[in-house]
Parts: structure tokens; C-alpha cells; sequence
């Protein structure tokens, strides 16, 4: 079983980890590619491209100008200590043992506009770069087009590690923005998407915030448990949320929430 989550918009780069090991991102000459054209643009451009604020054009500016490998430990940081948002509010990476870590290196994927695919442990430098954003490169309009199938292959591979004897499985627990990098007819496994939703003005639908939260959790209960099977995902019972077999199908787990 592999699991394919969100990045996130808000880094920590600067509390202490505890990590095993570091590793390098595999797309790396990819990535040198795609800093080459972002440094075209000016912090008003960046601006305009993705949609932010002068404060954070600048930022973006500034970390594009900066970015540069060889990647070590005194100018990189592992990713899954670095992404900060409500995934990774819910995976809650510092109660990770090592051999936890060492698990989700093997069974976790961090999805990434500017890196492709992250494991874990990956070292990555600081950048904002939203998959959906539509920056021309010589492979098309956009990072979809840019990216092409080179993640779907990847993760193919992954998949083939991480499942051993067992039946290929990709849960996927990215939004749509991210998961639309992969080519899902080429991707040789089942895909299993979880569904969560909180009870509010008389019904269950999907709130942003604590669905995000939600797939931390889930990913996290999946990795430490060292869960195997998509059919184990109906024992998922965190935070109030219960597995709901009448809305369930094998593809799409629904797990429902009804707060006080």
C-alpha cells in the first residue's frame, strides 16, 4: 500500500527533528528546470502568476534566488518535517518513531509542483509553487503538462516496492489539484480515495478544514499501524469520525462525523 498526500503552503524551517535518515528527491534535474524559469520572474510577476501578496511575491523571489543544490543537512531540511497545513497538522510527525519514519519512507509520497514526488525523508529547500499554476515551459502551458507521466511512472515503481505479495493499493489522500498530476489509466494498482464528512446545517458534506485534517490522521493511522489492506480502512476511527458502510463503496470509504 502507498499513500499520495497534499504539500502545504506554510513551512517550518526552523524547529529541531529527529530523522534516521535523509534522502535526495529523485526529480531533482527536473526541479533545476523549473527554478531556471521561475528566476525569470520578477516578484510582481510571481505575484501574478500564483495569485499572492506583495509580501509573499517577494519571499518568493527571494527563496527561488537562493535555491541551489547539492542539498545537505545545512541548507535543506527532510520534507515531511518542513510542509506545515492541516494535513500536517493531522499526521502529527513528531509522535513518529524511527522505525515509523523509516516505514512511511517506503509507503508515503508527498506530491509536489516543484519536486514531483517527495518521500519523506527527502531533503527539499524552501518554494511555493501550486501544481494547478500555469507556468509555460517548453513541455506545454502548464506543470500538468510539464510533469507529464514521469510521476505516474514513479509512483508505479513505489508501488511495486511498497506492496510486496500484497495487492497494489494507492490511497490516495490529496486534493484533486494534486492527485491530477497522476495518470490514473496508467497506474497499475487500486486507487482508493477516503471520503470525510462533518455534520453541519442538517446534513454530512466535506468541510475543508477538518477534511484536510482528517487525511492527516489517516495517513498517520495507516503508517503506524502499518495498515496493508484497503479493506482495513473501515476500522479508521479518529477524532469522531465513523466508517459509514451505506454510503461506502470499495473505492470511495466514506467516514462520517456528527459533532456536538
Amino acid at each position: 500500500m502507498l499513500i499520495v498526500i497534499s504539500p502545504a503552503k506554510t513551512l517550518d524551517l526552523e524547529s529541531e527533528f529527529n530523522a534516521p535518515a535523509t534522502s535526495q528527491p529523485d526529480f531533482l534535474s527536473d526541479s533545476r528546470k523549473l527554478v531556471k524559469i521561475m528566476r525569470g520572474y520578477s516578484a510582481s510577476d510571481l505575484g501574478k502568476l500564483m495569485h499572492t501578496s506583495e509580501k509573499i511575491s517577494i519571499l518568493n523571489e527571494e527563496r527561488f534566488r537562493q535555491w541551489k543544490t547539492p542539498f545537505n543537512k545545512d541548507n535543506a531540511r527532510p520534507s515531511i518535517f518542513t510542509f506545515k497545513g492541516d494535513v500536517y497538522t493531522g499526521l502529527e510527525i513528531e509522535n513518529f518513531s524511527s522505525a515509523d519514519l523509516k516505514y512511511a519512507q517506503d509507503h508515503l509520497r508527498i506530491l509536489s509542483g516543484l519536486y514531483g514526488a517527495l518521500k519523506p525523508l527527502d531533503l527539499m529547500q524552501a518554494y511555493r509553487l501550486e501544481m494547478g499554476t500555469d507556468l509555460e515551459n517548453r513541455r506545454g502551458k502548464n506543470l500538468y503538462a510539464f510533469w507529464g507521466d514521469k510521476i505516474t511512472r514513479a509512483i508505479n515503481k513505489d508501488l511495486e516496492a511498497a506492496s510486496g505479495k500484497a495487492d497494489k493499493v494507492l490511497v490516495n489522500l490529496a486534493s484533486n489539484e494534486y492527485f491530477s498530476v497522476l495518470d490514473k489509466k496508467k497506474l497499475d494498482a487500486d486507487i482508493v480515495t477516503p471520503v470525510f464528512k462533518d455534520y453541519s446545517n442538517g446534513k454530512y458534506k466535506v468541510l475543508s478544514f477538518f477534511a484536510k485534517k482528517a487525511r492527516g490522521r489517516m495517513a498517520a493511522w495507516i503508517l503506524q499501524n502499518r495498515v496493508e489492506s484497503p479493506e482495513a480502512l473501515a476500522r479508521f476511527k479518529l477524532d469522531g469520525y465513523k466508517y459509514s458502510k451505506k454510503e461506502s463503496s470499495p473505492d470511495k470509504p466514506v467516514f462520517l462525523r456528527k459533532q456536538k
